[in-house]
């Protein structure tokens, strides 16, 4: 009899979709073992892209504070269908699964599909992932769902580097290089190459070894942990908290505030952030075993 697989997705540029396809292929390989189903899920109003300036820093405040919209319904084959293991691809928009993963997980549709079954998750990001991935965790656990497994592709190229590229490409549309900037986002390469994590996930999968996926992947490079980005994170999340809530609260002055909250991102990110990479490396050994047990934490699945 064959095996449901459900790949449950969101994507604007097109990048996750391909992500995510190249991880399901060997799934698609052997179709008389599985039958693959794709979700992609729809908003009733979606968000544009490119990005215009003014729409990507509005997004802010209901993104970090998980404020869903409302989604399409799921086909009814999703619906009706239980599944027999579930690759959740997602993005992050501000440290944070974005509107629409977040709107599909409290739309009420998604306790019945997730509910019972072993969850592969998938984020292709600019770098900054793991906090997100925790906010997710507390989701897929609350749903009582299980998650097996964790693939977060990043840009591998330095932080200040990324975020010219993915600010270039989020404006125009244009991912691949332009002038002197490096092409954005998840290199062509690692996407191609993403099906092998697909052959770890099936081998697991068909052995009945889900219990033993999460380390089979992260010796194959599926995740890779950077200690300074884990940091900027954690200080992000706080300053975003105090920002997003007073946007929300101070409705009158929603415009001004996020003309301010723009400047002082820009500000951070190439001010502040290079003050906290500077002590981050002159505590490196007094953090080193600190930092080793956050390592081992971020690149596994289980949830504090």
């Amino acid at each position: 009899m064959q095996k449901n697989i459900l790949v449950i997705y969101y994507t604007q540029t097109g990048q996750l979709e391909d992500i995510v396809k190249n991880i399901a292929k060997p799934f698609e390989d052997k179709k008389d073992e599985y039958k693959v189903t794709y979700y992609n899920i729809k908003l009733k109003k979606d968000f544009p892209f490119p990005w215009p300036s003014d729409v990507f820093y509005n997004t802010f405040p209901e993104s970090y504070l998980q404020v869903p919209s409302e989604i399409l319904p799921p086909p009814i084959e999703v619906l009706n269908q239980k599944f027999d293991l579930i690759l959740f691809g997602y993005q992050v928009w501000y440290l944070t699964p974005s509107i629409p993963i977040i709107s599909f997980l409290k739309s009420g549709y998604a306790e019945n599909i997730l509910k019972g079954t072993p969850i592969v998750t998938i984020s292709g990001t600019r770098n900054m992932w793991m906090l997100s991935q925790e906010k997710l965790k507390v989701y897929i656990k609350q749903m009582q769902a299980k998650l097996v497994g964790n693939i977060a592709l990043v840009d591998r190229h330095d932080n200040y580097t990324s975020v010219l590229t993915i600010l270039n490409w989020l404006s125009t549309g244009k991912k691949e290089k332009t002038g002197i900037l490096p092409a954005a986002g998840v290199s062509d390469e690692e996407i191609a190459g993403a099906g092998k994590f697909g052959n770890i996930i099936e081998k697991h999968f068909s052995q009945n070894t889900l219990e033993d996926l999460q380390p089979d992947l992260v010796k194959n490079d599926a995740v890779e942990i950077r200690p300074f980005l884990v940091r900027v994170e954690k200080v992000g999340n706080k300053i975003f908290t105090v920002w997003s809530r007073l946007i929300m609260k101070k409705k009158e002055k929603r415009p001004l505030l996020i003309k301010f909250f723009k400047v002082y991102l820009m500000t951070a990110i190439w001010i502040v952030s290079p003050i906290v990479l500077v002590f981050h490396i002159l505590a490196a050994p007094l953090l080193w075993s600190k930092r080793q047990k956050q390592k081992k934490y971020f690149q596994g699945i289980n949830i504090k």
